[in-house]
This record gives structure tokens, C-alpha cells and sequence, in this order.
């Protein structure tokens, strides 16, 4: 008789997030606090992901918006990044490559910060009517011995 002796996985939290959201400057503010939020609530840093939302979700309001619908923002933590989903309805108006601007230009600098801070960024296409701008942000490697997956509640002996 053979005894099994692997020991049970407990499957890692799911570091994935995603809502929809009014395509407005609101909506675009919205986005951005919720980044903080969640990534706060992963133990992770959020400056410059907070920065790539802002200027994806801005860009969704602005560029991608058709009035009555919204776009969609998504986090998804793949090993070592944090890849940043923006989608929105208006999938002919893909972005434009960015370049650097005449200094008294009051728009389209965007795209640079995205690429500044952004290991990589794209544009996908579909299904109609959508289109999908990403980034990918560096995480951090862990410092030092990394944290328990779950957590252990102890509770004090029962008296009596």
C-alpha cells in the first residue's frame, strides 16, 4: 500500500482587478484612485502605476470615449509586472506614437510618460468595437524571506 505524501497547495490569492468605468474625467480620477487602492491592498508600490492609469484612463475618456458607454480598467500581476489594461469603444482611434512635443504644447505628452515608466506599452485590437492600450510596470523584487501566502489566526485555549 503506497501512501501519498505531497502536501496540499493552497492556491495564491488572485492578483487580478478589473472594473468598468464612466468614459469621463471623473471616470479617468476614478481609475486612478482605484490603482492605489488595490495596489496598496496587494502590498505593492503604486506611484508609477498610478501615473500609467491616469494617462491610459485620461486618454480613454478623451480619445476612446462614445457617449453612454464606458471603459474598462484592468490589473494583472504576471511574475515580475504589473501589466495595466485600458479599454475602450472606439477601436479605430488607435494612439499615436509619441513624440516629443514643442514646449508650449498643452497636450500629447502623455504617451511619453506612459513610455518613461513602463517596461513596455501596446495597443490591441478588438473585438470590434474595442481596442485595448496595455502597459507592463516593473515590480520590485521581494526584500528579504517573502510572505506567507495565507495567514494563521491563533486563538487563545478556552477556559473552563
Amino acid at each position: 500500500m503506497s501512501h501519498d505524501t505531497r502536501t496540499p497547495e493552497v492556491a495564491a490569492p488572485a492578483r487580478r482587478f478589473s472594473a468598468e468605468l464612466p468614459s469621463t474625467r471623473r471616470g479617468a480620477q476614478r481609475a486612478r484612485l482605484l490603482t492605489v487602492a488595490q495596489l496598496g491592498g496587494w502590498g505593492l508600490p503604486h506611484d508609477a502605476a498610478a501615473h500609467v492609469v491616469a494617462e491610459l484612463a485620461a486618454n480613454a475618456a478623451l480619445h476612446g470615449r462614445v457617449p453612454g458607454r464606458n471603459f474598462r480598467l484592468t490589473l494583472e500581476i504576471t511574475a515580475d509586472r504589473l501589466r495595466i489594461e485600458v479599454t475602450d469603444t472606439r477601436g479605430e482611434r488607435l494612439p499615436a506614437v509619441p513624440r516629443p512635443g514643442e514646449p508650449d504644447d498643452e497636450s500629447g505628452r502623455g504617451l511619453l510618460l506612459v513610455t518613461a515608466l513602463a517596461a513596455r506599452w501596446g495597443v490591441t485590437s478588438g473585438p470590434f468595437p474595442s481596442k485595448t492600450v496595455w502597459a507592463e510596470v516593473e515590480l520590485p523584487e521581494p526584500s528579504g524571506a517573502s510572505a506567507p501566502e495565507t495567514a494563521t489566526v491563533q486563538t487563545p485555549p478556552r477556559r473552563g
